[in-house]
């Protein structure tokens, strides 16, 4: 389940990527797909353990096309890179969970180079504020989300670290209902028949890549996306 377009980020082969906060992996493996040189960067070693097997499997079967992929445990306020490492950049969902996201966003500003461009992803204003709403424990937990994000903020974000943004969208808007619900009944409750009903059309939408859920979503995601996806780009000298 993809929340950056890659045709917007503008993601060819040969480049090299750094997938910050990296999680179970899903950007870092579509970019090394597309034939990148991936860095997938996380501060936990539990998944990133899981994510440099999937990624040396890949290379090892040919689904790499011609890029190398390599997992790093990594502080994302002190990135362990030197200026202007990077192509492209990728963010997802893990700005909400920095207490110090501009720090954390210069870091990303100072590692890709001129010319090369950022997606920052994070969940929705509107959509995020009904889940904080219905349930402290979907945010309070420790690792949890320590703000919530209006557009506007995240904008004057990236541009106060010196990049240009270039456009944004919305995206998964048939997970916003599934965390409303989540947070009605309880977070901890993924056994609830509900949240399983919910989530076994959730993982066939996935796995099924069908219209019949598609194209809702897509017409859907302006109003309800559970995503919103900023689109930056670090200008040239």
């Amino acid at each position: 389940m993809l929340t950056v377009d890659f045709a917007r980020l503008g993601l060819r082969p040969h480049e090299r990527v750094l997938d910050l906060g990296c999680g179970g992996g899903r950007h870092a493996y579509e970019s090394l797909r597309r034939g990148a040189d991936v860095v997938a960067l996380d501060a936990s070693d539990t998944e990133l353990k899981e994510v440099a097997v999937l990624l040396a499997a890949m290379v090892e079967e040919g689904e790499a096309a011609c890029g190398a992929g390599v997992a790093v445990n990594g502080n994302a306020l002190a990135l362990p890179f030197p200026d202007h490492a990077f192509d492209r950049v990728i963010a997802a969902e893990v700005l909400e969970h920095i207490p110090r996201d501009t720090a954390a966003l210069v870091e990303l500003a100072r590692v890709l180079r001129p010319g090369g461009t950022m997606a920052v992803t994070v969940p929705r204003w509107g959509p995020e504020l009904v889940n904080w709403a219905l349930s402290d424990a979907y945010h309070s937990v420790e690792g949890g989300h320590v703000r919530i994000y209006r557009r506007s903020t995240v904008i004057s974000r990236l541009q106060g670290v010196g990049l240009r943004v270039m456009g944004w969208h919305h995206a998964h808007a048939l997970h916003t209902p599934y965390w409303w619900l989540r947070c009605a009944v309880g977070v901890d409750r993924a056994d609830h028949p509900l949240v399983r009903a919910y989530h076994r059309l959730l993982v066939w939408d996935i796995t099924a890549a069908t219209p019949v859920t598609r194209v809702p979503e897509r017409l859907l995601n302006p109003y309800l996306g559970k995503s919103l996806v900023v689109y930056a780009e670090k200008p040239a000298p």
